[in-house]
């Protein structure tokens, strides 16, 4: 028998919150698409000579309805890896880390033009590519 001040637990709960990195991996997912999205849009008024942008902004690698491009493909590829690594596939997680890597660089390529900006995005690819290179690769399903 227990003493009075004993506290004996009636149930046990899980709270672990699954398998380890999938919150890594969600979190990829979700921050690929956000910036798929943003860098569509980037892309879209890029080309399009929006006044968004900034009048005399230099860019190291060409002008910026180049970069429009660029930035564009980059956003849809990355729609595409989000969707994959969601659906669990490895296809996704490899695109994700080839696409990410390539967003990075040409964060930091704009830099001159858009350097908090620039350098935000940068940092959050980091995260995403530590997460699908740490974790991507133990999971089937994300969700």
């Amino acid at each position: 028998m227990a003493d009075q001040g004993e506290f004996i637990p009636t149930r046990t709960r899980d709270t672990s919150a699954g398998v380890e990195g999938s919150g890594w991996l969600l979190f990829a997912s979700i921050m690929i698409a956000i910036a798929g999205v943003l860098n569509i849009i980037w892309g879209i008024a890029a080309i399009s000579n929006s006044k968004f942008f900034t009048q005399n902004a230099t860019y190291i690698l060409s002008g910026l309805n180049t970069w429009g491009w660029i930035v564009l493909i980059i956003g849809v590829l990355e729609l595409f890896a989000a969707y994959s690594i969601l659906v669990g596939g490895q296809y996704g997680r490899w695109l994700g880390i080839v696409v990410v890597s390539i967003n990075s660089i040409a964060a930091l390529m704009s830099i001159p033009a858009y350097p908090f900006w620039s350098l935000c995005l940068f940092a959050i690819d980091i995260l995403i590519i530590y997460g699908l290179a740490a974790y991507g690769g133990q999971h089937k399903d994300v969700i």
